[in-house]
């Protein structure tokens, strides 16, 4: 089923030898260990029922427990774990049906199949890369995966893919990444996961040209340069639409929408409520690939760490999501909403989220010259197919 919030619970229960004693109405929350149990009201007629409030955009489950009245502490009888799906606002439409105005540290972007997807889920992506394995900087090479944007931009011929700098070029072996694509919307996949089949994509792939990044990334190694942890992919509009359906245009940002993206000073540290109607309440999104191919988000409210990194506290998104949007504030509607950030780093063992900073540094620069510079003169030679920027 799926619901909005609140949600009324009712069951039918019947005992014709010793009458029912008790019953409980037991919550399964979407880590899928976590339970709360409620005690229903009779309603009459074998009928019992109660109304619950409170719950977080996911998949949720819950069961009935129910006691009879025999003797020696009588009889107990549970039913099977059924499963429902939360969507924000109390609505179980509007937009793609995946919208989220409550706290969350990790959970899969609900999706409604019989709605239109639009915005961020359809925006965004996973990448697929190589990068060296080792220091020798020409290979071997070896797989890796991230996420991306398609973001707003007035360039000709060309779409825009905003992402994390450690996902278009290796600080350590000094190389940008090879054989890269960009997969919108994976998490409609009919494939079991991540993989270089385009055709079981629903949009297909886009091969992008190359990546720009800014010299103090590639001068630098971590954690030195994690203030300059952003980057973007140029995509051609001819030629980059790999295995492309003839119904899907070529052009990636036709294709997928973009969202656009803020280099202004943005809402942290606010003093008021931690829920959605904090000024800074952000969402972050991206394709972990513990969860791979589903699309993830966590929402709370923004702090900041150092004078370089936003900071989501708890946000529980993993490998693989780098790169993904950060969006502040969401429009729960349309599911759009200004990039302020990217996932760049978090800690092993422990929650949170590191974005770097767009305002006020060269990440508009580099944006800009991801959007000029000429698609047939950069090098296509592996390790060498990007751009370094040295912006002011």
């Amino acid at each position: 089923a799926i619901i909005g919030d609140p949600q009324s619970f009712s069951a039918l229960i019947s005992d014709a030898d010793s009458g029912i004693k008790s019953v409980s109405f037991v919550i399964t929350y979407p880590d899928g260990i976590t339970t709360q149990s409620f005690t229903p009201v009779f309603a009459g007629e074998g009928t019992w029922e109660t109304t619950l409030q409170g719950f977080s955009v996911g998949t949720w489950g819950w069961k009935v427990i129910a006691k009879d009245a025999a003797g020696k502490g009588g009889n107990t009888a549970t039913t099977e774990n059924s499963a429902f799906t939360v969507y924000a606002g109390g609505s179980t439409g509007g937009g793609s049906g995946g919208t989220s105005d409550h706290i969350e540290t990790n959970a899969e972007w609900p999706r409604d199949p019989e709605e239109e997807v639009v915005g961020v889920e359809k925006a965004a992506g996973r990448i697929y890369f190589e990068m060296p394995a080792n220091a020798k900087r020409k290979g071997p090479w070896a797989a890796y995966v991230c996420s991306g944007t398609v973001a707003t931009d007035d360039a000709v011929e060309r779409s825009i893919i905003i992402t994390a700098a450690h996902c278009a070029y290796d600080d350590v072996n000094k190389a940008f990444a090879r054989n890269v694509l960009f997969i919108p919307y994976q998490a409609a996949t009919t494939g079991s996961g991540t993989d270089t089949d385009c055709g079981n994509d629903p949009l297909g792939c886009w091969v992008p040209s190359f990546g720009v990044v800014d010299v103090n990334w590639t001068t630098n190694t971590f954690p030195d340069n994690i203030e300059w942890d952003y980057a973007f992919y140029v995509v051609a509009d001819n030629g980059a639409h790999a295995d492309g359906y003839s119904t899907v245009p070529d052009e990636l940002d036709i294709a997928a929408g973009s969202l656009p993206i803020s280099f202004d000073q943005v809402q942290f540290d606010d003093s008021g409520t931690s829920s959605a109607s904090s000024a800074d309440f952000t969402h972050a999104l991206g394709y972990s690939y513990s969860d791979d191919p589903n699309f993830m988000y966590c929402a709370e409210n923004m702090t900041s760490k150092g004078s370089v990194n936003w900071w989501l506290d708890n946000c529980g998104l993993s490998g693989g999501s780098s790169g993904g949007p950060w969006v502040q504030p969401m429009n729960v509607t349309t599911n759009t909403g200004p990039i302020i950030s990217i996932n760049s780093w978090g800690y092993t063992g422990s929650p949170g989220m590191a974005g770097p900073i767009l305002y006020n540094t060269s990440a508009a620069c580099i944006f800009t010259r991801a959007k000029l510079a000429d698609i047939e003169n950069v090098s296509t030679t592996d390790g060498d197919a990007g751009v370094i920027k040295d912006c002011p």
